[in-house]
């Protein structure tokens, strides 16, 4: 039986910017997420440069001349709305059921697409230990002997709902309805794998909702694995969020800018 311990973030699509030709204009910045915040912004005020050569009788004004310093002050006042047009997609992995089930209440810029158990073999499934399970202990003895014992159910009961649904139906439905009847015992801790599409602003109120100290600790884990990912994915847009050691031995979240 495999036992996981850690989740594991991977960046699967991150977007492109596509500057106009019709305005002059270019940031110092080589993050398509950052670039495209930033013209966001910019478009609200016109604050490209007094040379933009802007159409539609509009003039351009002068205005900050780094991506940094222009995002910094986004987030500063809580401009939110132009981080919705930065978009990044992460497959993750290592992750419970339990966690997904919070997750994907964070409805507003996601996109999610999750491993199916009705179309999946669940046979070889791995489990995730519970952060506050420590191993050699004898609470980490009756949760590994749940998990063998929930895993040898799935299996008596996959074979007994295939050999009960028989020949009835195309081959593929077969096997669904006898593996959606065998998941029912499939534990919380069960290993599940999901794809995300969130907007900046969606991921940076993941992390400071999930990164706090009150939240469970295995979503507190993957939000600060996320933190990691994205901060060097994008540092002007996550780099004011922070790792910040707890007295559990995890870490949580903090932003001097919450709620962006």
């Amino acid at each position: 039986m495999q036992i996981i311990r850690e989740p594991r973030v991977t960046v699967l699509a991150r977007q492109q910017f596509v500057y106009p030709e019709h305005i002059r204009w270019e940031s110092d910045s080589e993050v398509p997420g950052e670039v495209v915040a930033e013209f966001a912004g910019r478009l609200c005020y016109l604050s490209f440069g007094e040379d933009a050569g802007l159409e539609g009788g509009h003039k351009s004004i002068p205005g900050r001349t780094t991506n940094d310093a222009y995002l910094a002050n986004i987030l500063r006042t809580k401009h939110g709305s132009v981080l919705e047009h930065a978009v990044w997609t992460l497959l993750l992995e290592g992750i419970s059921r339990s966690l997904t089930h919070e997750l994907i209440r964070h409805r507003a810029g996601f996109g999610f697409s999750q491993l199916s158990q009705r179309y999946v073999d669940e046979s070889n499934i791995a489990f995730v230990q519970p952060p506050e399970i420590s191993g050699g202990t004898r609470a980490y003895e009756i949760w590994e002997s749940a998990c063998e014992q929930s895993l040898e159910s799935y299996r008596s009961l996959l074979d007994e709902m295939t050999d009960q649904v028989g020949d009835d139906g195309p081959a593929t439905m077969r096997k669904k309805r006898a593996r959606q009847a065998a998941r029912a015992v499939l534990p919380n801790c069960a290993e599940t794998k999901i794809v995300v599409t969130g907007n900046a602003r969606a991921w940076r109120h993941f992390m400071e909702m999930r990164g706090s100290a009150s939240a469970d600790v295995e979503i507190r884990t993957l939000a600060t694995a996320v933190l990691g990912v994205l901060s060097a994915e994008a540092p002007h847009i996550f780099g004011d969020m922070h790792m910040v050691p707890h007295s559990d031995g995890t870490s949580t979240v903090e932003t001097p800018h919450s709620k962006v």
